[in-house]
């Protein structure tokens, strides 16, 4: 009995939770009502409930943050999931420019930036990779809302995703090794490892993966939930470990994930994506101190705007459709950045080289993250049965 008394949770801790989900239910019911994503409205109730907000509630940031890392794993698994690893090469191999397009239209804008800030180089590299990285968890989460998973635009939109998602593998560690002046040889380590990491799970993934059906019995109930939900939470630990995005990890697990396991565990896992989704969401705004906004808001604005344009500008050459909303749905989608974005300037900013891009990519992370699912739903028309 000691021993359960001591493991009590307090009840001020319990009290958080639950007004937490209460916000989060109610925030969930309006988007409904009105017909959008209800991404846009955690963010906003993150941003107006948190520290330096209009009611700081006192979330518990243990809580959150651990509930919201497990959210993006699980928004990227369920991704993954969603596609073969065969259909994803096969609309990146369709369109081998539409990756060059991608980091020429959207990382030059960031990389300008930083140098008309007069950030150097490293400021440079930094914002561009701010700017170029779209968010996979906010347009997973949207296309699921708007039920747009069987849009003729959809393979281009998570062709592009997975292709800005494994650019990260490299790209972070050897962000983070000039960040922290690690020097070549341990930047050269670190990238080597993530790429190793990155292409056998690539390779295995285009393989049928017959062993798993052994493994995990497609019909094991609660057994198959734990063995998948705990195989994600390792795998993301592996591959952070490694030096590649936990995220990443999650979705090439998904792509593994195949044939009887991945169809009875996708109905399994969407409650719980959903819970720590909205969770995920909610601490990104609240992660966002309101009273450094306006500083930097401004030169934020005005690189969404151009990179929202050119996030457009990208679906207009890569989707084909002759519908014109297929391509005005895509950009919409794309136009949200998110999680790496925010990575990416907090490495910059905790190696103390630039304490000021911090704020500004927050802002201009959360000006971006609720412009796209508003201009999924106002661009694109009605949306399109899954």
């Amino acid at each position: 009995m000691d021993l359960l008394a001591d493991a009590t949770v307090p009840p001020v801790r319990l009290l958080e939770i639950g007004a937490a989900l209460l916000l989060l239910g109610v925030m969930a019911r309006l988007g409904r009502r009105i017909g959008l994503s209800a991404v846009p409205l955690f963010l906003l109730a993150g941003l107006f409930f948190g520290e330096g907000g209009v009611g700081d509630l006192g979330f518990s940031d243990p809580f959150l943050r651990t509930s919201s890392e497990i959210g993006a794993i699980l928004l990227l698994l369920l991704l993954g999931m969603e596609y073969s690893a065969a259909e994803l090469a096969t609309t990146v191999r369709r369109r081998p420019t539409a990756a060059l397009l991608d980091i020429g239209l959207n990382a030059t804008p960031g990389v300008l930036a930083g140098l008309l800030l007069g950030w150097g180089a490293l400021g440079a590299v930094a914002l561009g990779g701010v700017t170029y990285i779209s968010s996979s968890g906010i347009v997973a989460q949207v296309m699921r809302d708007l039920s747009w998973r069987a849009n003729p635009e959809s393979p281009s939109v998570i062709g592009l995703l997975v292709v800005e998602d494994l650019v990260m593998a490299p790209y972070l560690p050897a962000l983070t090794a000039v960040a922290t002046g690690a020097g070549v040889v341990a930047g050269a380590l670190s990238v080597g490892a993530a790429m190793v990491v990155v292409g056998l799970a690539v390779v295995l993934s285009l393989r049928p993966q017959r062993w798993l059906t052994r493994l995990i019995d497609p019909e094991s109930g609660t057994a198959l939930l734990l063995l998948v939900l705990g195989a994600a939470l390792v795998v993301a630990g592996v591959a952070g470990a490694a030096g590649v995005s936990p995220v990443v990890g999650a979705f090439l697990l998904g792509l593994l994930l195949s044939g009887e396991v991945n169809e009875a565990a996708r109905p399994a896992l969407r409650p719980l994506r959903d819970l720590f989704a909205a969770v995920f969401f909610l601490f990104f705004g609240l992660s966002t101190d309101p009273t450094e906004v306006p500083a930097v808001l401004l030169p934020a604005a005005l690189l969404a705007a151009v990179t929202v344009g050119t996030k457009l500008a990208l679906a207009r050459l890569v989707v084909r459709d002759e519908d014109p909303r297929a391509w005005r749905r895509a950009g919409a989608l794309l136009a949200a950045r998110g999680e790496f974005s925010v990575v990416i300037a907090g490495v910059v900013a905790v190696a103390g080289g630039l304490p000021d891009i911090g704020a500004l990519a927050a802002t201009y992370v959360l000006l971006t993250a609720i412009t796209g699912p508003v201009l999924a739903r106002l661009l694109a028309g009605p949306p399109q049965p899954a």
